[in-house]
């Protein structure tokens, strides 16, 4: 392929770059973001699409740019020569490159310089352009555009696949029949599209997490540290998470500790659950639990992908996946809630609960058939403004689906 030294020209090349990048998808799988990205076009706001490496965000935007019928432009801003098109950035330079467009798409905006600065004059000054930006860690892009964006961007979050999109792309049925497989190896784009070669796939996927998201851009002084913090709380999934006893298994201080869990929240790695805390005084206040956005990153960083039926810790990656499904759905819904455990220090529990305008939806999740669970006498009197469920292998597609 040539680079031409004419401006349009190289932005018809980085076009071509894209289309056959297209071509060679192995399956396009439908994602739930697309109509919510392509009605939200009509906002003239900059579209922000957030998401780990290799999750799609491209491929998502594709679909969203093929859709679009007016003049548009896809820029991938790995490319040198697309980073020194947005150097200096003016409003005057912009509705000069971009006054015949429609819609311009900039993959991987964080490797722009003053990326922030220039989505600002972008939105301020081409008002009649519709824009889409991707990045591949929150805080890449997110801290350079979040004080220059307020009023001009709408943020997106991209997940693995959810078993509402792959049960639309196949069936329900055939879905749930991969359920042991998907808890295993998880959902991520080129896990599923690679089937065989999953742990291969998933060793790569971490590797690039770390080391380019988090050793790289961050300039890890003990990178090493980080591994066994990320395989504690691996084997800690499903518990109570102490940032005191995880910095004495690590050997670091607890504000290091801290630190490196940010990190990996912001690469869309782990997330954290507080513990609800209001009415009772035995209620654990400031407890909180972490976990994955994914079975297979967290299976790989132990290196375990025995079968579901021999391991002992099938029923901290059930939880881990049936509460990771929820934020999916919640996120990609547009619903609002708050979500928490709660448990006190006489060791009552409930597994998961969110908060809609003020009624507490409390779940608790079993990993057989035919499960029995009763709510805690405490919390019912606690918190009398509530609702109560069993999640189990019976009933978990109506948990986790979009039109439950």
């Amino acid at each position: 392929m040539h680079i031409f030294r004419s401006k349009t020209k190289i932005v018809i090349t980085f076009f071509v770059f894209k289309r056959e990048k297209s071509y060679f998808c192995i399956i396009m799988i439908n994602r739930i973001l697309q109509k919510q990205l392509e009605s939200d076009l009509s906002r003239k706001k900059v579209q922000v699409i957030f998401g780990p490496r290799q999750i799609g965000k491209s491929t998502l935007s594709e679909m969203v740019y093929n859709n679009f019928e007016e003049k548009k432009l896809w820029l991938n801003a790995d490319d040198a020569d697309v980073r020194a098109q947005f150097e200096n950035p003016s409003g005057l330079k912009f509705e000069n490159l971009f006054k015949t467009y429609k819609l311009l798409v900039i993959d991987e905006a964080q490797r722009l310089n003053n990326a922030g600065l220039t989505l600002k004059i972008i939105a301020d000054q081409v008002k009649h352009l519709n824009v889409i930006a991707t990045g591949s860690s929150a805080f890449e892009l997110n801290d350079k555009i979040k004080e220059s964006m307020v009023g001009r961007a709408l943020e997106y979050k991209l997940f693995p696949f959810s078993v509402q999109e792959l049960s639309d792309h196949t069936s329900i049925f055939d879905e749930n029949k991969l359920l042991d497989h998907r808890l295993i190896y998880g959902y991520y784009p080129e896990v599923v599209n690679n089937p065989g070669d999953e742990k291969r796939v998933l060793q790569q996927l971490c590797d690039s997490m770390l080391y380019k998201d988090l050793y790289t851009v961050e300039k890890l002084k003990k990178p090493y540290l980080l591994e066994k913090i990320l395989q504690a709380l691996a084997l800690q999934l499903g518990s109570e998470v102490s940032y005191n006893e995880l910095a004495n298994i690590v050997g670091a201080d607890k504000e290091t500790v801290e630190r490196y869990i940010f990190m990996l929240e912001q690469a869309f790695i782990i997330y954290r659950l507080p513990a609800l805390s209001r009415n009772v005084r035995t209620e654990l206040r400031k407890a909180r639990k972490i976990y994955f956005y994914d079975n297979g990153i967290r299976n790989s960083l132990i290196s375990n992908f025995s079968p579901i039926a021999l391991r002992n810790d099938k029923g901290a990656l059930w939880e881990n996946f049936l509460i990771t499904e929820r934020l999916k759905k919640i996120s990609y819904q547009n619903l609002y809630s708050n979500r928490y455990f709660w448990r006190t220090k006489t060791q009552q529990e409930i597994d998961y609960i969110e908060e809609y305008d003020g009624i507490l939806n409390a779940f608790e999740i079993k990993f057989k058939k035919n499960s029995r669970a009763a709510l805690p006498l405490t919390f019912s009197q606690a918190y009398p403004n509530h609702r109560f469920s069993l999640v189990d292998l019976t009933n978990y597609l109506e948990f986790v689906l979009n039109g439950s």
